[in-house]
């Protein structure tokens, strides 16, 4: 367990991070080495920095990239060539669980791993961070699954942790007339980032703030990978929205 002192020293000798669309002054593999000496911050900076490790192990699979830049898994986990850790293939011991498909039954595993984090370590913005990602993520895809006169219940995951839908009302409505798809996951980011700035544990030194900038890091890189010239045109037309 870190003290406030620790923290002070883990936060203080991280680089400031600039506004969405900026590049990121460090890498996830970096800020994950930074804290490795500190079992709880360590923890909960890789239960954050994990989701866009499946981001990429999605992007991947779909050949919309070729050289992933994981900081929790491996490459070969990415490309499927080696097995996922067990955690994330276990099915969660949930009745929702008997509901979701495929790929989002990995994403359930993981919103539940992330909110066992919290749990154990005491991280109120984790729980809370993981709260808004399941109920961002099921409101885009109840609002697709109707559209397309689907089932919604086969799109939804870990509905037990999820922030109320209703909370996303006027992103899904901005999101819905975004011209293209990277117009519409940079109006889910700008409403992640907002959200940020709203529930960061700014100057506590707390874990949170730890976990606050951890989220802020990798939507940084996100948006940096997004633009790099080589990934831009298929980033463009494959983003996804409901798995962002």
């Amino acid at each position: 367990m870190t003290t406030p002192g620790e923290n002070e020293y883990l936060l203080s000798a991280l680089p400031a991070l600039g506004e969405l669309g900026q590049a990121p002054p460090i890498t996830s593999v970096d800020l994950l080495a930074h804290v490795q000496p500190f079992a709880r911050p360590h923890a909960i900076i890789q239960a954050v920095l994990l989701s866009d490790d499946l981001l990429q192990r999605q992007a991947v699979l779909a050949g919309e990239i070729d050289e992933p830049s994981p900081a929790v898994l491996s490459a070969e986990q990415l490309r499927e060539e080696a097995p996922l850790p067990d955690y994330l293939l276990a099915l969660p011991a949930h009745e929702t669980a008997t509901h979701v498909m495929g790929d989002d039954l990995l994403w359930e595993a993981y919103f539940r791993c992330v909110a066992k984090v919290a749990a154990e370590c005491r991280c109120r913005f984790l729980a809370e961070w993981v709260g808004f990602e399941v109920g961002l993520r099921n409101a885009l895809a109840e609002s697709r699954a109707r559209a397309l006169d689907l089932n919604v219940e086969g799109y939804l995951v870990a509905t037990d942790l999820a922030s109320d839908t209703d909370t996303f009302v006027d992103v899904l409505n901005e999101w819905s007339t975004a011209a293209t798809p990277l117009a519409g996951l940079r109006v889910l980011d700008q409403a992640r980032w907002a959200w940020l700035e709203d529930h960061d544990a700014w100057f506590t030194f707390r874990d949170d703030e730890l976990a606050a900038y951890a989220v802020r890091l990798m939507l940084l890189t996100r948006w940096h990978r997004l633009r790099e010239p080589e990934h831009n045109t298929s980033a463009a037309e494959h983003a996804e929205p409901t798995q962002a």
